[in-house]
């Protein structure tokens, strides 16, 4: 059984405890491979490794920092088949799902910042014929990167490639659940002529590998994607140490459908926005809200498409839902349905674990579940259930369906259906989250600004909001 590494100082090293964790296949049940347990005495080595680079790479040309990581963006492309199989069995999504997103988005992040590093300016600003003014940005130092379970390597790379791009020198812990594709990103790292020490990859849990990273004196900047709640205790611990921080955490997203909207457009983009990678992602629409004069039409026709979507074995080409990421993660989210039947909500379809036959028997599956009246202050449409569960509720007028999208703890996104342009900016302006698509979902330009309001978030990832967080602003006061 295959033992994955860390990666520190371009070696590939056995934790110092000697102790590994179980990797479980999500689709069979199985354990497949074997996690290092690392401690803080890992992270303190990696911590030396970065610090040690951090001279050579912080001060290398950017066209040369771009050369490296442009060939590794061309070898994720080359390897695109294997890390997608990688991503299939390490988390339970379909595997072509696990291409045409995770890896190709991966690499596409890989290679934005690559060219990103070569277009930094700097500011400048005379002060009458007295003086001028100019502004330098230098890379922070050993940036701490801590990615989830549900994109691994696409958001993995989300997290290093600007990190990287800017000069910084990286100590990162992808998910426990998840760690494969990032021990097979260090290979590629390795072959792309990456120096030693500037990317150190620690495995292992987060309140012995995250929190050691998290308290570590020389890591001055924390970017992390995950549950709110473990953004709380991050930000408890990094807040007194008065360290900069990234934190994109959870949401419970509205998509707004209005009687006007484009009709097929919105319920098969619906379909995509709520069961996506099995509703594992942050930004899928859980709380959909329809216009009362279409609702009955657009419930009757959402439910028949949510019925086709195939649920089975990550492996065929014909499923759509594949399985949940472990069977603690499919517990949490079936106590969610049957809280949704508690709190007087009829199911219309779904609600139960699925056994798909063959290998798959023991696997994490659950049916993609819809639910219907639910009040928007019960708990299932208050919290983050994360799985393949959505509410729908009617509402009738534009006042009334902003205050429901709105009246949560969360911010991170929200989706609206209108051909009303007037109407689609007015709308927009006034919902309270980071993110709004208009008449579509998960279009992403890797140039905009990306984060939550509210509990979903400090900060923005993405673009120069990206870079600006991984560096410093100097200003430089010249009297002429």
């Amino acid at each position: 059984m295959e033992k994955i590494a860390n990666y520190i100082n371009g070696q590939w090293l056995a934790p110092t405890s000697g102790k590994y964790l179980d990797n479980i296949n999500p689709a069979t049940g199985e354990v497949y491979s074997l996690i290092p347990d690392s401690d803080a005495s890992d992270v303190q080595l990696a911590v030396d490794a970065a610090r040690a680079a951090f001279p050579g790479w912080s001060t290398l040309l950017a066209e040369k920092r771009h050369a490296v990581l442009a060939r590794l963006a061309d070898l994720i492309d080359r390897d695109a088949d294997a890390l997608a199989m990688a991503e299939c069995i390490d988390q339970g999504k379909p595997v072509k799902l696990a291409k045409n997103m995770d890896i190709y988005r991966a690499a596409a992040n890989i290679r934005f910042y690559a060219t990103a590093s070569m277009h930094v300016a700097s500011e400048a600003h005379a002060t009458g014929a007295e003086a001028i003014n100019y502004t330098l940005r230098t890379p922070v130092g050993v940036a701490g990167c801590i990615s989830p379970w549900n994109l691994p390597l696409y958001l993995f790379t989300w997290k290093i490639a600007p990190a990287l791009a800017v000069g910084c020198t990286v100590v990162a812990k992808p998910s426990e659940l998840t760690p494969m594709t990032a021990y097979l990103f260090t290979r590629l790292c390795r072959e792309a002529g990456l120096p030693d020490g500037v990317l150190n990859v620690v495995q292992g849990l987060g309140p012995k590998v995250g929190q050691a990273i998290v308290d570590h004196p020389d890591i001055p900047a924390i970017s992390f994607t995950g549950g709110t709640v473990t953004g709380k205790k991050i930000m408890s611990s990094a807040g007194p140490m008065l360290k900069k921080l990234s934190l994109e955490l959870g949401g419970k997203n509205p998509n707004i459908v209005f009687a006007d909207a484009d009709f097929d457009n919105a319920v098969a983009t619906s379909i995509s926005s709520s069961f996506t990678n099995q509703g594992e992602i942050c930004l899928c629409g859980s709380r959909i809200f329809v216009e009362r004069a279409l609702f009955d039409r657009f419930v009757k026709a959402f439910v028949e498409k949510t019925k086709e979507l195939v649920v089975g074995d990550p492996l065929d080409e014909k499923t759509r839902i594949g399985a949940l990421v472990s069977e603690g993660h499919m517990n949490k989210v079936l106590s969610y349905i049957e809280l949704a039947r508690k709190e007087g909500g009829t199911l219309l379809t779904g609600g139960k674990r699925v056994t798909v036959p063959g290998r798959c028997a023991n696997g994490f599956f659950i049916e993609p579940t819809v639910v219907v009246g639910l009040p928007q202050e019960c708990r299932t449409n208050q919290e983050e259930i994360f799985g393949p569960v959505v509410t729908i509720m009617p509402f009738d007028t534009e006042d009334e369906v902003i205050g429901l999208a709105n009246a949560t703890t969360y911010g991170l996104s929200a989706t609206v259906w209108t051909t009303h342009l007037t109407r689609a900016h007015r709308v927009a302006a006034r919902l309270k989250s980071g993110i709004i698509w208009i008449n579509c979902w998960l279009y992403r330009d890797l140039r905009t600004p990306f984060g939550g309001m509210k509990q979903s978030g400090v900060g923005r990832e993405g673009g120069w909001e990206a870079m600006r967080f991984f560096t410093e602003a100097k200003n430089v006061c010249v009297r002429l």
